[in-house]
């Protein structure tokens, strides 16, 4: 049977990766498809090795998955409940497959209790190149409207991360690192609401944006008639 190489890693200790991205007005989380316990779903994720910071592990699990590099990165809880993976209702599925493929020791390792720090990470969508990992069937993007149920308490993660972002969006200018390089004070706008689930005055939103001096307007954006066309900026801070 093939070997997992749990000795390269820490024992109980992993960490779980909520990937944010922004398209068609909508916010997207990419989600794993995972290759045991029945195709489950999953949040990505890794183990943390002996050399390794859990900073260091999570920007590599990061760009493993996601191909990029230099990604908006924040720590926003650990994950600790002592019944984690140990009472989840798939375990002993998920340790029966895995023992098909992998060694017993191997097996009983991955499905055991882990302190989970998780991260969460802002991508510009359109320039991640998904990778599954080693227990990957596939990544997929999905809407926040239509997330599935997940393996172990990853939807509890998912809505924990989801709040820490809302928290933060204003207070550390996270935002734009879902943005591409330009955008419109419009496609601002409709971020903040797909973020915040909730429509914000037209008249009111340019001016609290504005007011942060962190944009720069660039020329007019050509759509006809250039005295109509919005202004373009860009993020300086």
């Amino acid at each position: 049977m093939k070997k997992f190489g749990t000795e390269k890693y820490i024992s109980n200790l992993s960490i779980d990766c909520v990937i944010f991205g922004y398209e068609a007005n909508e916010i997207k989380v990419l989600l794993s498809k995972f290759k045991f316990g029945q195709g489950t779903w999953t949040l990505p994720g890794g183990y943390v090795m002996w050399e390794e910071s859990i900073e260091q592990a999570a920007t590599r699990t990061l760009k493993e998955r996601t191909g990029l590099e230099n990604i908006y990165l924040e720590q926003f809880r650990v994950f600790g409940a002592a019944d984690r993976i140990i009472g989840s209702e798939i375990r002993n599925t998920l340790k029966e497959e895995l023992s098909e493929k992998y060694n017993p020791a191997d097996a009983e390792w991955i499905t055991g209790r882990f302190v989970c720090v998780g991260f969460y990470a802002l991508v510009d969508i359109n320039k991640v190149n998904p990778e599954p990992g080693e227990l990957d069937q596939g990544l997929e993007w999905h809407s926040l409207k239509d997330i599935p149920k997940m393996i172990h308490d990853h939807n509890d993660i998912l809505n924990y991360a989801l709040e820490a972002l809302r928290q933060n969006f204003d207070q550390k200018l996270i935002g734009f690192n879902l943005l591409p390089e330009t955008f419109t004070m419009k496609e601002v706008q409709e971020l903040y609401e797909a973020v915040f689930n909730k429509p914000f005055a037209t008249n009111n939103f340019p001016k609290k944006i504005l007011d942060l001096n962190v944009l720069e307007r660039l020329e007019k954006k050509f759509t006809g008639a250039r005295n109509k066309a919005p202004y373009l900026y860009r993020f300086i801070k």
